[in-house]
């Protein structure tokens, strides 16, 4: 009798517990679709755009503003990502590295998710528009469509989907930009060269780890054969050489003073250190050093644009 009673409240727990604990799996699962560690990264730089146009157009910081430049950017990147993961299913379930993804594993049905990016994307998109402005908005959707309609088709058949990539990644600073200002100027898209040219070296990063994964999917993130070593030298070097120029630009155009310009530049010879070591040594020890590097990179060098001013 006493095990009885004793028995009816657990089990009445545990039936309780079960469906919030699935639940709450099925969300996590949903959520791990945005790609939530690359999102900050997007997330970062729309800040980083936002701090650096406030600066440009002195006005009280609107706080309540960027909650919503970062709110809506983010909605429209992670339904992006969703649709990505829906657009690619069958070719993440090739690798190795993304055969364990919610759709390539079949843990939620592919149309749920399609319809899960698609009003992410959409709310995220009116978000910016209406709570925004509508320069902001457009960007996003920009952004959005040249990842989706480009890049990803692309990647199954040429090598230049990682400059398709590169237009499309470096679009959230200017987001930022507009978010705070209403408009880009020549300083904004000095933001924008950056982000572009350090997508290059930090891809090629990973291509190199992961090229017999992307190979097994048929991905061109590199070309075939002895090309592949060529290309990925002229996609490391040439994007950090322009990288010294353009940041050194953002002195003669007085944007930034030296303090500032030295240290990206001290960044920027670092970052060239680690790449060419990969184009001398082409081994995955030195390309996870470098993808590292990259990682620290960026961060590093907006902070310092965001921080110290001519």
């Amino acid at each position: 009798m006493t095990t009885e009673l004793n028995s009816r409240p657990l089990n009445e727990l545990e039936q309780v517990q079960n469906p919030l604990s699935a639940s709450l799996r099925v969300l996590m699962k949903f959520c791990v679709l945005t790609k939530p560690e690359v999102n900050l990264l997007v997330a970062f730089t729309v800040l980083a755009g936002f701090c650096l146009a406030f600066k440009a157009y002195p006005h009280p910081f609107p706080l309540l503003l960027l909650i919503n430049t970062l709110v809506g950017t983010f909605s429209v990147a992670g339904g992006s990502c969703a649709l990505n993961h829906f657009a690619e299913r069958r070719f993440d379930a090739c690798m190795r590295r993304t055969a364990r993804r919610p759709l390539a594993s079949g843990d939620i049905n592919p149309s749920d998710a399609f319809w899960f990016g698609l009003l992410l994307s959409y709310f995220g998109l009116a978000y910016l528009a209406l709570a925004v402005n509508l320069l902001a908005s457009i960007l996003a959707g920009l952004a959005s469509a040249i990842y989706l309609f480009a890049y990803t088709p692309l990647k199954r058949k040429t090598p230049i989907c990682t400059f398709v990539g590169a237009l499309s990644g470096a679009i959230p600073p200017l987001i930022g930009w507009a978010a705070a200002s209403g408009s880009l100027n020549l300083e904004a898209w000095g933001l924008y060269a950056i982000v572009f040219l350090w997508q290059f070296p930090h891809f090629m990063a990973i291509a190199w780890i992961y090229r017999e994964d992307y190979a097994r999917a048929g991905y061109y993130v590199l070309p075939l054969g002895r090309r592949n070593r060529r290309a990925m030298t002229w996609q490391i070097l040439l994007p950090l050489f322009a990288l010294i120029l353009v940041e050194s630009a953002f002195k003669a155009f007085g944007f930034t003073g030296w303090t500032c310009v030295t240290g990206m530049l001290i960044l920027t010879f670092a970052f060239l250190w680690y790449g060419a070591r990969l184009v001398l040594r082409k081994n995955n020890t030195v390309a996870r050093q470098l993808l590292f590097s990259s990682l620290l990179y960026l961060p590093s060098v907006l902070f310092l644009l965001m921080f110290n001013r001519a």
